[in-house]
């Protein structure tokens, strides 16, 4: 009920905005009108009073300063062979200007108004004569008015959908995030129970190796569910050893891949100290990692490297897949593509959120070669 009252406001909102719209632009089409013919009658009036003069010796007030009279149009005279014989209210200089340039002029005003013809008679013919006339600087203005209006509506409408999408946006993260909050609490509990009968277990076999890395992986989950318990706030850095981290995560995953899986490692013996979370750091570098083995299909190479130079530390992940068309370098890292049957294609637009907004870095595919295998390539500063 409420969503169809929405749907009937927003219809209605629409259809006023376009009879706004279309009552605006018909007014300000029957005021051009208007103001068009007022200066044809204008026009009109001062031929008039040029054919009174020519064919009167004497001329009356009322005809003397209808001549006299500022006009606003652009007007030119010419005989009836179209020579020029006068002009008014036209930038042109007879002393500085070649005439062409008023010939021109005269080409380009007769697109806009059709002359008024000037008859009268002197002592062996009639004679005809055309006033030539342009529209004034506020009718071309007026011209241009409802296109003006146009695209503030245009921009306008843009800057409500932005608002309107931004919005609901908001709206979505807010709800991601109450999801994922609520999901750890009720992942918590059972998680904190099985810790203990971890703890349990290995006090009657200490030596039992499955008992171990059973705990990892909860401890790992524990990890994971914290995170997502704060879902919604800005993770926070910390001087961190990279190079302890990418060890820890590539010998996590070593020992639950398959035997198929060949990882070869080329990563720095020192220390490398900068701002880090390690949480997210670990997941990013886990997560392009079992996309590689998902790409081998578990069969084939995995290569990871790490390495620094002056200002940054260099992370690549190889792996021996089908590769990556060179059009999805950048449409792999948007929300929702994903080329797996199962998934929702958040996983690399989450990496480069991290990397990017989070620890100011960069990821990308560096290169792929289809049916070789693809590249991917972390950028991460070592001092921001």
């Amino acid at each position: 009920m409420i969503s169809l009252i929405k749907n009937n406001f927003k219809n209605s909102w629409l259809l006023a905005a376009f009879l706004i719209v279309s009552l605006i632009l018909w007014n300000t089409n029957l005021l051009f009108e208007t103001l068009k013919n007022e200066e044809r009658k204008k026009m009109k009036l001062w031929a008039l009073a040029q054919e009174e003069l020519i064919e009167n010796s004497v001329v009356n007030n009322l005809t003397f300063e209808v001549l006299q009279q500022t006009w606003i149009n652009p007007m030119i005279q010419v005989d009836q062979n179209e020579k020029i014989i006068g002009y008014k209210n036209v930038n042109w200089d007879e002393n500085s200007q070649d005439s062409l340039e008023l010939y021109n002029y005269l080409e380009n005003i007769k697109s806009e108004n059709q002359p008024i013809l000037i008859r009268y008679k002197d002592s062996l013919s009639d004679i005809n004569q055309k006033l030539y006339y342009g529209d004034s600087i506020l009718l071309k203005k007026l011209q241009y008015y409802p296109l003006a209006l146009l695209l503030i509506i245009f921009l306008f409408g843009a800057v409500l959908y932005f608002v309107y999408k931004t919005s609901r946006i908001s709206e979505q993260n807010r709800l991601w995030n109450s999801m994922a909050k609520e999901t750890a609490h009720q992942i918590g509990t059972p998680l904190t129970s099985m810790i203990g009968w971890i703890t349990l277990m290995k006090d009657q076999n200490k030596e039992s190796e499955p008992l171990n890395e059973i705990e990892k992986d909860l401890e790992r989950l524990k990890v994971i569910t914290d995170r997502f318990s704060k879902m919604g706030f800005l993770p926070k850095l910390k001087k961190s050893d990279i190079v302890s981290e990418t060890k820890k995560t590539i010998e996590y995953l070593k020992k639950r891949s398959s035997d198929l899986v060949i990882f070869q490692t080329n990563i720095s013996k020192n220390e490398i100290l900068l701002p880090l979370n390690q949480q997210l750091y670990s997941w990013t570098l886990e997560n392009l990692i079992k996309n590689g083995i998902d790409a081998i299909k578990g069969k084939g190479t995995i290569k990871v490297s790490l390495k620094e130079d002056l200002n940054w530390v260099i992370i690549t992940i190889s792996d021996s897949g089908q590769g990556i068309k060179k059009e999805l370098y950048k449409k792999i890292f948007s929300p929702g593509y994903t080329s797996k049957k199962r998934g929702w294609g958040l996983g690399l637009s989450l990496a480069k959120r991290i990397i990017s907004d989070y620890h100011k870095g960069k990821i990308s595919v560096k290169e792929s070669v289809i049916g070789k295998g693809s590249t991917f390539e972390i950028l991460l500063k070592k001092n921001h």
